[in-house]
């Protein structure tokens, strides 16, 4: 529980007698120490988040079929759908970074109020591009992998003598599926319990702004 709603909850316990009266710049001073700590450390977990995949695409790298990952990675969808995903992230980064800025150095309540509102927008954009890209990109390389990968290539060959090509076809596009779901939803757990939170309380901060300023 932060300080504001400390001196809140005592207020409410012992009666304004024993507690000084805030002025409108201490509390105003508090809504802004809070709101611009709160985006500083939307800021550091958006970097450590990137910083996660990136050791971690590395590990995926380094225990899997090097050869295959080399062919995936040097083709000319894969490059493409990585500039375009280096460039937002890095254009939200920068986001992050000047919105801490701003509200770091807000000086009136209608300011800081507005800036809220322009980080929650951006975080929000943020976590929607990271899932929907994710998604896109997963939907797009399958069939490159698929082609290039000799195992399936081989199963596909035995499932088309078969002449269960069809129920193959069904069954991996079931599994895709599947691995979607379970990914967007724990990737969406995750958002939910950071930046969710994170969210919940600079909007508890707008919301005293709001008071403050009506």
């Amino acid at each position: 529980m932060d300080e504001l709603e400390l001196l809140k909850k005592d207020w409410k316990k012992e009666g304004t007698a024993r507690y000084p009266k805030l002025s409108y710049n201490e509390i105003y001073s508090m809504i802004l120490k809070k709101s611009s700590s709160i985006v500083k450390w939307i800021f550091i977990i958006s970097i450590l988040e990137f910083a996660f995949w990136l050791i971690f695409a590395t590990i995926i790298k380094t225990t899997r079929n090097s050869d295959q990952i080399t062919s995936l990675e040097s083709s000319t969808l894969f490059i493409v759908l990585s500039v375009i995903s280096y460039s937002v992230l890095g254009y939200f980064f920068y986001k992050f970074y000047i919105n801490y800025r701003t509200i770091n150095s807000t000086d009136n309540t209608t300011k800081l109020m507005e800036n809220i509102l322009k980080t929650r927008r951006t975080v929000k954009q943020y976590v929607g591009f990271n899932l929907a890209f994710m998604v896109f990109s997963i939907i797009v390389m399958l069939p490159y992998a698929i082609n290039h990968d000799a195992r399936t290539k081989s199963l596909i060959e035995k499932a088309t003598a078969n002449g269960d090509v069809f129920k193959f076809y069904a069954g991996m596009a079931l599994g895709v599926f599947l691995v979607l779901v379970v990914t967007v939803g724990v990737l969406l757990l995750f958002y939910y319990l950071v930046y969710g939170i994170l969210l919940k309380r600079l909007n508890r901060n707008y919301k005293e702004l709001k008071k403050l300023e009506f």
